[in-house]
Protein backbone atom coordinates (compact mmCIF):
# COMPACT_ATOMS: atom_id res chain seq x y z
CA UNK A 1 0.00 0.00 0.00
CA UNK A 2 3.12 2.19 0.76
CA UNK A 3 3.64 2.50 -3.24
CA UNK A 4 -0.09 3.14 -3.70
CA UNK A 5 0.26 6.20 -1.35
CA UNK A 6 3.21 7.53 -2.57
CA UNK A 7 1.76 7.01 -6.62
CA UNK A 8 -1.56 8.55 -5.54
CA UNK A 9 0.63 11.87 -3.89
CA UNK A 10 2.71 11.91 -7.04
CA UNK A 11 -0.45 12.39 -9.21
CA UNK A 12 -1.80 15.09 -6.68
CA UNK A 13 1.68 16.68 -7.47
CA UNK A 14 2.09 16.43 -11.22
CA UNK A 15 -2.12 17.80 -11.13
CA UNK A 16 -3.55 15.18 -13.22
CA UNK A 17 -6.11 14.25 -11.08
CA UNK A 18 -8.03 17.16 -11.81
CA UNK A 19 -10.59 16.61 -14.40
CA UNK A 20 -9.24 13.15 -14.45
CA UNK A 21 -11.09 11.55 -11.69
CA UNK A 22 -13.30 9.11 -13.61
CA UNK A 23 -10.32 7.77 -15.39
CA UNK A 24 -7.80 7.57 -12.37
CA UNK A 25 -10.23 5.39 -10.80
CA UNK A 26 -10.50 3.25 -13.56
CA UNK A 27 -6.79 2.48 -13.93
CA UNK A 28 -6.79 1.66 -10.35
CA UNK A 29 -9.17 -0.67 -10.36
CA UNK A 30 -8.84 -2.41 -13.50
CA UNK A 31 -5.24 -2.14 -14.59
CA UNK A 32 -1.64 -2.93 -14.04
CA UNK A 33 0.32 -0.30 -12.18
CA UNK A 34 4.12 -0.16 -12.37
CA UNK A 35 7.63 1.95 -11.79
CA UNK A 36 9.77 2.76 -14.66
CA UNK A 37 11.63 0.08 -13.57
CA UNK A 38 8.99 -2.21 -13.76
CA UNK A 39 8.44 -2.52 -9.76
CA UNK A 40 4.46 -3.55 -9.80
CA UNK A 41 2.38 -1.10 -7.95
CA UNK A 42 -0.72 -2.73 -8.29
CA UNK A 43 -2.28 -5.87 -10.31
CA UNK A 44 -5.31 -4.13 -9.90
CA UNK A 45 -7.66 -2.99 -7.03
CA UNK A 46 -11.40 -3.95 -5.59
CA UNK A 47 -13.92 -0.78 -5.03
CA UNK A 48 -13.18 -1.26 -0.98
CA UNK A 49 -9.08 -0.98 -1.62
CA UNK A 50 -9.72 1.80 -4.01
CA UNK A 51 -12.30 3.55 -0.85
CA UNK A 52 -9.78 2.60 1.92
CA UNK A 53 -6.82 4.33 0.02
CA UNK A 54 -8.80 7.24 -0.96
CA UNK A 55 -9.76 7.49 2.80
CA UNK A 56 -5.70 7.07 3.64
CA UNK A 57 -4.17 9.35 1.95
CA UNK A 58 -7.38 12.20 2.30
CA UNK A 59 -8.35 12.68 -1.22
CA UNK A 60 -10.74 15.64 -1.46
CA UNK A 61 -14.35 14.95 -1.42
CA UNK A 62 -15.19 17.45 -3.91
CA UNK A 63 -13.78 15.31 -6.24
CA UNK A 64 -16.72 12.95 -6.41
CA UNK A 65 -18.80 15.63 -8.19
CA UNK A 66 -16.58 15.09 -11.08
CA UNK A 67 -17.90 11.50 -11.14
CA UNK A 68 -21.62 12.79 -11.85
CA UNK A 69 -22.11 12.02 -8.20
CA UNK A 70 -23.85 14.28 -5.63
CA UNK A 71 -21.67 14.40 -2.42
CA UNK A 72 -24.80 14.95 -0.53
CA UNK A 73 -26.14 11.71 -1.35
CA UNK A 74 -23.04 9.95 0.12
CA UNK A 75 -22.56 9.04 3.49
CA UNK A 76 -21.32 11.98 5.23
CA UNK A 77 -19.40 10.70 8.28
CA UNK A 78 -17.88 7.48 6.87
CA UNK A 79 -15.09 8.31 4.52
CA UNK A 80 -14.44 5.02 3.38
CA UNK A 81 -17.92 4.22 2.80
CA UNK A 82 -18.47 7.74 1.10
CA UNK A 83 -15.63 6.80 -1.51
CA UNK A 84 -16.97 3.78 -2.11
CA UNK A 85 -20.73 4.67 -3.07
CA UNK A 86 -18.93 7.17 -4.89
CA UNK A 87 -17.01 4.90 -6.58
CA UNK A 88 -20.00 2.10 -7.05
CA UNK A 89 -22.30 5.39 -8.66
CA UNK A 90 -19.77 6.31 -11.10
CA UNK A 91 -19.82 3.05 -13.09
CA UNK A 92 -16.10 3.09 -13.85
CA UNK A 93 -16.32 -0.38 -15.72
CA UNK A 94 -18.69 1.92 -18.39
CA UNK A 95 -17.20 2.88 -22.06
CA UNK A 96 -16.75 6.23 -20.83
CA UNK A 97 -14.78 5.54 -17.55
CA UNK A 98 -12.51 3.33 -20.12
CA UNK A 99 -11.77 6.08 -22.05
CA UNK A 100 -10.94 8.23 -19.56
CA UNK A 101 -8.46 5.67 -18.23
CA UNK A 102 -6.81 5.38 -21.38
CA UNK A 103 -6.52 8.93 -21.23
CA UNK A 104 -5.04 9.18 -17.61
CA UNK A 105 -3.02 5.80 -18.61
CA UNK A 106 -0.96 8.07 -21.58
CA UNK A 107 -0.48 10.65 -18.77
CA UNK A 108 0.82 8.33 -16.59
CA UNK A 109 3.02 6.67 -19.42
CA UNK A 110 4.45 10.13 -20.24
CA UNK A 111 5.21 10.78 -16.10
CA UNK A 112 7.11 7.00 -15.89
CA UNK A 113 4.76 4.94 -15.05
CA UNK A 114 4.00 1.68 -16.59
CA UNK A 115 0.03 1.47 -16.82
CA UNK A 116 -1.42 -1.97 -18.57
CA UNK A 117 -4.47 -2.08 -20.96
CA UNK A 118 -8.65 -1.87 -19.42
CA UNK A 119 -9.49 -5.63 -19.07
CA UNK A 120 -11.00 -6.94 -22.21
CA UNK A 121 -8.89 -4.16 -24.51
CA UNK A 122 -6.67 -5.98 -27.28
CA UNK A 123 -3.64 -7.31 -26.20
CA UNK A 124 -4.97 -7.47 -22.49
Amino acid sequence: MDRLRQFLDDVKRRGLAPGNFLGLLNVLIGRRLALEDGTAISAGLSYREVAALLKRVRWEREASAELGVEPSSLAPRDRERYWYQAIVQAHVDSPRATAAGDAVAEQLRAAGYGVGPAPGAAGS
